[in-house]
């Protein structure tokens, strides 16, 4: 944390409770920003993956399931991977920046490590709604190739047998990206924040598909309302949405994977 700012610095720490101050006016600035004539494109890139990844849904999961079927080593690796974007290591990681942020007075640490729960948790609202009103069946669950969609499902139902309906869009992916853009802006002269974030964000998708928790079309959604929300997050003053439509780079690609018994495809995104 090279960078760090320290309690003399002009930035102020942040009140414990100003994450969740924070989150209705995140869901506020999503609400009036996100359906904009300017982000037309994004939005055009998320349907457009969307739609070519359930296309080929049955394809991917496929040799997926069975490669996580083939050995322990297989099933263990995968859950692993998986476990990354459950929530636990999210806020593993704002307790050790907030710990150290009190412990050296350091109050960029400690805002990051607030910032990382704001993130999460007002990305994680709207995703749990959005799954609510989709109810889509996870992939090891299916009863079709690519998943009985049961939109605004009965809500009794879909509390006995989630699985069967909150597969889209995943949260995992979107706590995990929500979490790399948090720390990544807070930290932008630590150029290896961006990279290692990616990779575990890939392993965490990886790791679902594997496992069954996911298809790759669940993916799209979740990486865009976690990469908005990590902005939101990490620029409490108010984020720019205008400079950020100008300067964005955002680079899609279909990676093919090898694996056991079969092969498939892997969605990439880089900001």
């Amino acid at each position: 944390m090279q960078d760090s700012l320290r309690a003399s610095d002009p930035v102020p720490r942040v009140k414990l409770w100003t994450m969740f101050e924070n989150m209705p006016k995140n869901w506020n600035a999503w609400g009036k920003n996100v359906f904009r004539k300017e982000r037309a494109a994004e939005w055009a890139w998320v349907g457009g993956l969307t739609l070519l990844t359930i296309v080929t849904d049955d394809a991917t999961y496929t040799p997926a399931d069975k490669f996580y079927k083939s050995s322990n080593d297989a099933k263990y690796g995968s859950d692993f991977a998986a476990e990354i974007g459950d929530g636990r290591t999210q806020f593993m990681l704002a307790g050790a920046f907030a710990a150290y942020g009190l412990a050296f007075e350091d109050n960029k640490a400690f805002n990051t490590g607030s910032q990382i729960v704001q993130a999460v948790f007002a990305s994680g609202a709207l995703i749990q709604v959005l799954k609510h009103v989709t109810g889509r069946q996870s992939p090891f669950v299916r009863t079709t190739p690519t998943g009985v969609w049961n939109f605004f499902p009965n809500q009794v139902d879909y509390h006995r047998f989630v699985p069967h309906y909150d597969a889209y869009p995943s949260g995992h992916i979107c706590t995990s990206l929500a979490t790399v853009i948090v720390i990544s802006e807070n930290y932008p002269d630590n150029k290896w924040v961006k990279p290692i974030g990616y990779t575990l964000t890939t392993l965490v998708g990886l790791g679902m598909l594997n496992n069954g928790i996911h298809w790759i079309s669940d993916y799209p959604l979740g990486l865009f309302i976690g990469y908005y929300f990590g902005k939101l997050a990490a620029h409490p003053e108010g984020f720019d949405w205008a400079a950020n439509a100008e300067g964005a780079r955002v680079k899609v690609s279909i990676l093919p994977t090898v694996q056991a018994d079969g092969g498939g495809l892997m969605l990439s995104v880089r900001f």
